[in-house]
């Protein structure tokens, strides 16, 4: 097992990013920028879509498991997201982080300008800036990481998120933080079965998390997607959608493998929670 990553040192590596860039583009000129951006992609259309989605998390590495694939421009990642949109996905994510990801805000412009789906920036977010750089760059659907975020910030950030016209997508790692997300009122859940610190997986987080939610909040499952058989698993505990990303930017033909999970979530059988 690898060395785990400690929180403090993840959320103030993401502080100093955001002064960095600050430094460069002041906040009233992000704010007022992202405020002139055509209307955001409906990224809960996609989510309310019948049986249960699949959404494609594009990037060039993950954190403990190294590099995936060869994808070395942010072009060559636009080939791939518009081959992933002609198999089927209705909603698609980029990690914008460089130093965890080896990907960034600059790779989710280009991308998104190639499709016509919804864009779902992934990112830790702790600061309103992030917020409007985001919109600046595309992004229809943001998330916000429960555990990191003091209640009052939390929803302060996710009326920040919604006053845009975006997706507030509250991820969650365990029942607890349940509550907090209906105090919020959040309506999107990612329920996120990798540890935020470490590399350890808790394939049980999706059904244990889900019967505490009401009907009417959307969820995502988030980690431990390989096969359509582990979508239709999580499809019958209620997920609505399935983030995926390792397995796909991993495989050898990630197409091949995003056309078998929307198969298996658009088919007859798959479980869903939506009316048809």
């Amino acid at each position: 097992m690898s060395t785990p990553i400690s929180v403090d040192h993840l959320v103030a590596s993401v502080v100093a990013r955001v002064a960095a860039r600050e430094e460069k583009v002041s906040f009233q000129d992000v704010k007022a920028r992202s405020r002139d951006m055509e209307p955001p992609r409906d990224a809960c259309k996609a989510l309310l879509s019948p049986g249960c989605s699949v959404i494609p998390e594009l990037k060039r590495a993950v954190p403990y498991h190294g590099e995936l694939g060869q994808w070395k421009s942010s072009e060559e990642l636009a080939r791939l997201a518009v081959s992933l949109e002609e198999v089927g996905v209705q909603l698609m994510a980029c990690q914008t982080n460089p130093a965890r990801f080896d990907s960034s805000l600059e790779d989710m412009q280009v991308i998104r300008e190639a499709i016509s789906v919804p864009m779902m920036c992934r990112d830790i977010i702790v600061d309103p800036y992030q917020i409007h750089e985001a919109r600046c760059y595309g992004a229809d659907a943001v998330p916000l990481q429960v555990q990191l975020l003091e209640q009052a910030r939390l929803e302060a950030l996710l009326d920040r998120i919604e006053s845009l016209g975006m997706t507030a997508v509250l991820e969650v790692r365990s029942c607890g933080e349940v509550d907090r997300v209906l105090k919020a009122g959040g309506s999107v859940v990612a329920i996120n079965a990798w540890s935020i610190d470490s590399d350890e997986m808790d394939r049980h987080a999706f059904a244990e998390i889900s019967p505490g939610l009401p009907e009417s909040v959307l969820r995502i499952a988030a980690g431990g997607i390989y096969s359509p058989r582990n979508l239709l698993s999580l499809a019958s505990h209620g997920a609505d959608a399935v983030l995926v990303g390792e397995s796909v930017m991993g495989a050898t033909d990630p197409s091949a493998l995003a056309r078998s999970l929307v198969a298996a979530g658009q088919h007859p059988a798959c479980p869903s929670r939506k009316d048809c």
